[in-house]
């Protein structure tokens, strides 16, 4: 019986597609030849394994106060070479395409027949009974339209709202931690300077440990100690620490739930997919503002939350259910 050839697209704008990938990747592999495509930047962390193909693509990028930069978006991407990319590329060798939000293959096939299914986070925003928020600003939900448009849908969210829906994939690194309760509290706000999380977090009384994509070395400011992007080191502080003070991403608030981590998540503004999260978690029970708002986040500080998730690790099981092996 021939082996399938499988090309897995994965996007680098942020490090929850590539952490993703690098639980999934191994398991296709069990059942089929698999090429790896990532295009996009603004991802810490890298994939294990070496890519076939790797683009600049479409990235997302943020201000200095919570905000997605639509300026920032038009003048560092080249919408000319991506277009080059998409129509001078040839994925046809591959029998199926596995796509996490990325959108050169995506568009590939808009014009191609090659099979493609959207195995993400952001497929599941697309369901009827999946939470949505009170209200969209219309060119935030313009770009989650068309930046990767697939058809075949298969999601991840924080529950199971619909029957194509799954709970996270939990990597390995913090499946394998034993957490413990310190008085310390990770940050990972990117849209913010730290400036701007400093003056915000420093009258608060706890110790604050913030990963900045801007500190270029460990260094102290009062009761903040700021480290450059290190994932072993986040890893680390996630495993000891009380509670997260996070974007309302996906990957990293699905962890710290996993870890019984109290979290408090403020949405980047015109970042819909965030909004569609905040109101997820605002449903389990989790702190949610829309800006840094000191007296909430004491006020958190200084709160018991206690959230129960339940996320199995099936991620063989969905392997085999889009791949029709079940």
């Amino acid at each position: 019986m021939k082996r399938l050839k499988i090309l897995y697209a994965v996007q680098r704008t942020g490090n929850g597609h590539i952490a993703r990938a690098q639980e999934l990747i191994p398991i296709i592999e069990n059942y089929a030849h698999v090429d790896i495509l990532a295009s996009g930047s603004q991802a810490e962390i890298q994939l294990t394994k070496s890519l076939k193909f790797s683009f600049p693509g479409i990235s997302l990028f943020y201000g200095k106060n919570g905000s997605l930069s639509y300026r920032k978006i038009i003048f560092k991407n080249n919408f000319f070479q991506f277009l080059k990319t998409i129509f001078q590329s040839n994925f046809s060798e591959y029998d199926l395409i596995i796509n996490d939000f990325e959108p050169i293959t995506a568009w590939y096939c808009k014009f191609h027949n090659t099979p493609i299914i959207s195995l993400s986070h952001q497929s599941s925003l697309w369901f009827a009974e999946t939470p949505k928020p009170d209200k969209n600003d219309f060119i935030a939900s313009i770009i989650l339209v068309f930046y990767a448009p697939i058809k075949e849908k298969y999601g991840f969210h924080f529950k199971k709202y619909n029957s194509r829906i799954f709970t996270p994939v939990i990597r390995s690194k913090i499946r394998n931690l034993h957490p413990t309760i310190s008085e310390k509290h990770v940050v990972y706000l990117p849209a913010f300077t730290d400036e701007k999380i400093f003056s915000t977090l420093n009258d608060i009384d706890t110790f604050w440990v913030v990963f900045s994509k801007n500190a270029k070395g460990k260094y102290q400011n009062g009761n903040c100690t700021f480290y450059p992007i290190n994932e072993n080191e986040f890893i680390t502080e996630l495993e000891s620490c009380k509670g997260v003070l996070c974007g309302a991403g996906f990957e990293l608030p699905s962890e710290a739930l996993f870890l019984k981590k109290k979290l408090f998540v403020i949405p980047i503004k015109l970042q819909l997919e965030q909004e569609y999260n905040a109101k997820s978690l605002e449903l389990l029970g989790v702190a949610v503002s829309s800006k840094l708002d000191k007296n909430k986040i004491k006020n958190w500080v200084h709160s018991e939350q206690n959230i129960k998730v339940d996320y199995p690790d099936e991620s063989e099981e969905i392997i085999k259910r889009i791949l029709n092996l079940l």
